[in-house]
């Protein structure tokens, strides 16, 4: 999701009226952070999708919450955004932030039976992360969104 848009993603994104997505987001950054959110929220419910959204302090606890909301939820979702912004600083907290958060949506993937979508931007400076709510590297969330979609498809076909 680096380059000015995935212009293939967009093609057949289908629709899925009884899907519902949840979206675990983080205070941090929060005025691009509720930019993402909106762009999800949009896709879906361009799709005829639902949604609930579930807030974190930060980018670290993502996986935190997938993990337990999947484990004692009454109502399964069948997939999960994660939304962040991890802007770099002066010390290496960056790498180990995004890593740590990395590692967790892929073992998350690996151990829960519904995709996680990995919707963090990790970015060296503000300015990089407003061109991915909309600017000329297109909007993340709404390409999050559709992600989680083809990805329900997906995992809807192996059953």
């Amino acid at each position: 999701m680096a380059t000015k848009g995935n212009i293939t993603l967009n093609k057949g994104i289908p629709v899925i009226e009884d899907a519902f997505v949840v979206i675990v987001k983080t205070e941090w950054n929060s005025h691009i952070i509720n930019a993402l959110e909106k762009g999800v929220k949009k896709i879906l419910k361009a799709q005829g999708a639902s949604s609930k959204t579930i807030t974190v302090p930060g980018a670290f606890e993502l996986p935190f919450a997938v993990k337990n909301h999947y484990a004692y939820s009454k109502k399964m979702p069948d997939a999960y955004i994660t939304l962040g912004t991890i802007i770099q600083g002066d010390t290496p907290h960056f790498d180990y932030v995004c890593k740590a958060v990395t590692d967790g949506v892929v073992q998350l993937n690996l151990s829960i039976d519904v995709p996680v979508i990995f919707g963090v931007l990790t970015v060296l400076n503000e300015e990089q992360a407003l061109e991915r709510i909309g600017g000329k590297h297109g909007h993340k969330g709404e390409e999050a969104a559709v992600t989680a979609l083809k990805m329900i498809a997906l995992n809807r076909s192996f059953k």
